[in-house]
């Protein structure tokens, strides 16, 4: 199965120990752990809900993935949106690629916790929201999804990037999801 994951620096697997954005190794990257699937790997550091979704479209026809993974909605939330307003952004996204993609998974992020770059209170309270939201927008649109918050991903001093031990955790409960949901598709 051929899985392209749409993604932040989650997704692209930065390591917050370094100062110009470099990555985790392979081996630690949760895109790069899935066994058995051919992954290719979109997350970009900083990225947002696209309102400009040609560049994913693009991909998409390329790659013709089996399953397009998005995991996105931190970085909206950093920069001041709501979980409300992320969720509206993600309707119109999944409305645009839904047409191309054969099958999406939408993934809620881990909660952010309090850390270096997450000391408001508002921040936390609108992560907590964002999995809720999502679910029902899975719902309403037809795609599978996935709540990583409920799988207890450890995150780096920042409060928003995994540590290697959250890439990892990331990865088996991912792929549990990923055998659940097949079988149940199939």
């Amino acid at each position: 199965m051929k899985i392209l994951c749409i993604g932040d620096s989650n997704t692209y697997g930065y390591d917050p120990r370094s100062y110009l954005g470099d990555r985790y190794p392979a081996e630690v990257r949760w895109t790069d752990r899935l066994d058995g699937y051919e992954v290719i790997n979109c997350g970009v550091n900083g990225m947002t809900v696209p309102s400009e979704h040609s560049r994913c479209i693009g991909l998409i026809r390329i790659n013709e993935p089996d399953l397009v993974t998005v995991m996105l909605g931190t970085n909206d939330l950093y920069r001041g949106l709501s979980a409300g307003q992320v969720t509206e952004r993600m309707g119109r996204f999944f409305d645009s690629i839904s047409g191309v993609a054969k099958q999406i998974l939408l993934i809620s992020p881990p909660l952010l916790q309090c850390g270096d770059w997450v000391m408001d209170d508002d921040l936390l309270d609108e992560s907590r929201e964002l999995g809720g939201m999502y679910r029902e927008l899975a719902a309403k649109k037809d795609c599978l999804f996935a709540d990583s918050a409920e799988w207890d991903i450890e995150l780096s001093y920042d409060g928003v990037h995994f540590s290697p031990e959250g890439h990892a955790v990331f990865a088996q409960k991912l792929e549990n999801v990923l055998k659940d949901l097949m079988g149940s598709v199939n």
